[in-house]
């Protein structure tokens, strides 16, 4: 089946999920405080300072900081640093619009975990995020309950999407229906997760047609055959992959397949390689969405991507589970053989 140009970018970006290393370039430590440094929208150099409460977490401990949870907590306060939080969180949509997201994904449920604090922060940010971009948006949580709060403040023009509904949760179609949004429907079962192709095929299958039977159409329907990651079972590429081929064939080219293409590569360094190959082998396969980081992520580059040679020949066979453990994948990331496509391990690289 012929891929189709359009490929339509569902922005992750504005997630609590979200992390940054504290030893990394975003991050600078001066008289015993921490900053994220970042540009704002008018090229000016800022930082939003790390607020104490975080710095008595375990995550902080660990050398991880949830930016953007920091960010959204810190502007809906009153604190001192609220205005460097506001423009930080502009930032990340300004920059997420420019490089061609046609939805932004907001998620909120690792800001608390008290499901009236994660409503009244899905309700702040959808608010501000509107008063930013005129894209609309993508509300995503795994409760039910904060999704639809979410588009209950949603207030755009264009058609909204809902993240997610799954046989477990067949009441957020019901939702879509009522609000007139998109909705990603994936391939989750109703008691756990698909173990293999059939499986997932046979539940995403279910969630179209159950879609279908509301007054939902299929050009607002994104297929979600969930991309788990490699690292911890060799077979989860190629499921994706055929799964995505499957789905494709049994729907047409009028559903929409999407998904988070970079799930495929937690927990293995060089991930930007993975990510390339996979949405690159992802839109061979019929995929024409994608959740993805657009500011990382240029299309042209990934479209452009040989399969066969180089750093991207090994990131294929690691995705499809010909290099055991991305094993030769990783000796050559740990050799520095990935130099020429930007990517170099922190003991090679030169301040």
């Amino acid at each position: 089946m012929a891929v189709r140009d359009r490929f339509t970018i569902i922005g992750e970006n504005i997630h609590t999920t979200r992390v940054v290393l504290r030893s990394g370039r975003h991050v600078v430590a001066e008289h015993d405080n921490e900053w994220l440094r970042f540009t704002d929208v008018e090229g000016h150099d800022r930082r939003l300072l790390i607020p104490d409460w975080y710095r008595e977490t375990e995550e902080h401990a660990a050398g991880r900081l949830k930016h953007v949870a920091i960010a959204i907590t810190t502007a809906m306060s009153e604190d001192a640093a609220k205005a460097d939080a506001l423009a930080y969180l502009l930032t990340l949509v300004r920059r997420q619009e420019a490089a061609g997201a046609a939805f932004l994904d907001l998620n909120v449920d690792e800001l608390s975990p008290r499901l009236g604090d994660q409503k009244a922060a899905i309700v702040w940010l959808v608010e501000s995020v509107q008063d930013w971009t005129d894209l609309p948006l993508a509300i995503d949580s795994s409760h039910v309950e904060i999704i639809g709060a979410g588009l209950n403040a949603y207030r755009g023009t264009a058609r909204p999407m809902l993240n997610s509904a799954s046989l477990e949760r067949l009441s957020a179609l019901d939702l879509a229906d009522a609000m007139g949004a998109s909705v990603v429907v994936t391939a989750g079962g109703a008691t756990g997760m698909p173990q293999d192709v059939q499986g997932r095929v046979d539940n995403a299958s279910a969630m179209v047609e159950a879609a279908l039977a509301t007054s939902v159409a299929i050009r607002d329907v994104y297929i979600d055959p969930l991309i788990f990651p490699i690292s911890v079972d060799g077979a989860f590429g190629s499921h994706a992959l055929d799964s995505i081929r499957a789905l494709r064939t049994r729907f047409g080219p009028d559903v929409n397949i999407t998904g988070g293409m970079s799930n495929v590569s937690f927990g293995i360094p060089g991930r930007r390689l993975i990510n390339e190959a996979f949405l690159k082998m992802a839109i061979d396969a019929g995929a024409d969405s994608g959740i993805i980081d657009p500011v990382a992520t240029d299309l042209g580059v990934v479209r452009a991507v040989d399969l066969d040679r180089g750093a991207y020949a090994l990131a294929r066979d690691a995705i499809l589970g010909v290099d055991v453990s991305c094993r030769a994948f990783l000796r050559a990331y740990r050799a520095g053989e990935f130099a020429e496509y930007g990517v170099v391990p922190p003991a090679r690289r030169v301040a």
